[in-house]
């Protein structure tokens, strides 16, 4: 059973989103592999708070044409839309924990490309925004 201690500290590190923070710079030095990984996650960690403080866009693993490049593998015959499930799925891969269970075409079960990249840049954007 944990202590008053270990509760409040299991609560310090939720609601400041520490464990959320440290994946996506763990995530950051993996995919870019700086010589000196310790300025590398400063600048990081200034531009988290760059993007807090101000809305501009925060740093991010995926750009547009690494979303595009997903959406092609997901429609391998270019239908031009992918299913509902598989755009939860992808969203969830990437790491994307609350996902629009509404999106553009989700009655028809076609969720096009620009669906899918505008609502995983967003999804992507509020697990990076990591600084509070």
């Amino acid at each position: 059973m944990a202590t008053q201690r270990e509760q409040e500290a299991a609560n310090y590190l939720q609601k400041h989103k520490i464990p959320e923070l440290f994946d996506n710079l763990t995530s950051m030095l993996f995919f870019h592999r700086p010589d000196n990984p310790r300025d590398f996650l400063v600048e990081q960690l200034k531009q988290l708070k760059l993007s807090q403080q101000s809305g501009v866009k925060g740093p991010n693993l995926f750009n547009e044409a690494n979303l595009d490049a997903v959406f092609g593998i997901l429609d391998p015959a270019e239908q031009k839309y992918i299913s509902f499930a598989q755009y939860k799925q992808a969203l969830t891969t990437l790491g994307i924990k609350d996902i629009n269970e509404s999106p553009e075409g989700v009655k028809e079960d076609r969720i096009s490309r620009e669906t899918f990249k505008s609502e995983t840049i967003q999804g992507l954007q509020r697990y990076s925004a990591t600084y509070i």
